[in-house]
């Protein structure tokens, strides 16, 4: 967290960071909240290849869960017309789309924002038919000294309509 109290600075944004129970967070007011959520890790398996064996089948299933209650609680958090980013480092579509089209039909004051390629630096490969952010491991080719490859990771934006 403190590294990311320097860049905010550096970068001049006026940001609250807070360290806390995510869950036990009083419903507020915020222009934009940013819900990084626990998951399986497995957009990171080309890194550490540990988490093929430290991540069971079971465990995406309790994580889901966790996360459905953490993009709920989250919600009660963003004003309205405030903005819901919700992200993971998973390839498996229940931590990612499906985690976002469930939570969607729970709550309709929320919308997609799709992502736009300019603001990815114009590569629309990244961006799935509903305008969510996917990168996979194979959108970055080998360079001339360089590895290739991404992590897998989802993020999704949504905006409180009421």
């Amino acid at each position: 967290m403190e590294r990311l109290r320097e860049n905010v600075a550096r970068l001049g944004f006026a940001v609250d960071v807070v360290v806390a129970d995510a869950l036990a967070l009083e419903p507020q007011d915020h222009d934009a909240v940013l819900l990084d959520a626990p998951c399986s890790a497995t957009g990171t398996i080309r890194r550490h290849p540990d988490v093929a064996w430290t991540k069971a089948e079971a465990d995406i299933g309790r994580l889901a869960a966790l996360q459905a209650k953490l993009l709920d609680h989250a919600a009660g958090l963003v004003r309205p017309g405030g903005l819901l980013v919700y992200c993971t480092c998973s390839l498996e579509p229940e931590e990612g789309e499906a985690q976002v089209a469930a939570f969607l039909a729970r709550d309709p004051r929320y919308a997609r924002v799709p992502v736009r390629p300019e603001e990815v630096g114009g590569a629309a490969a990244l961006i799935d038919d509903r305008g969510d952010l996917r990168t996979l491991p194979c959108h970055l080719p080998e360079l001339e000294g360089a590895r290739g490859g991404l992590d897998g990771f989802f993020a999704s934006r949504l905006r409180r309509a009421d």
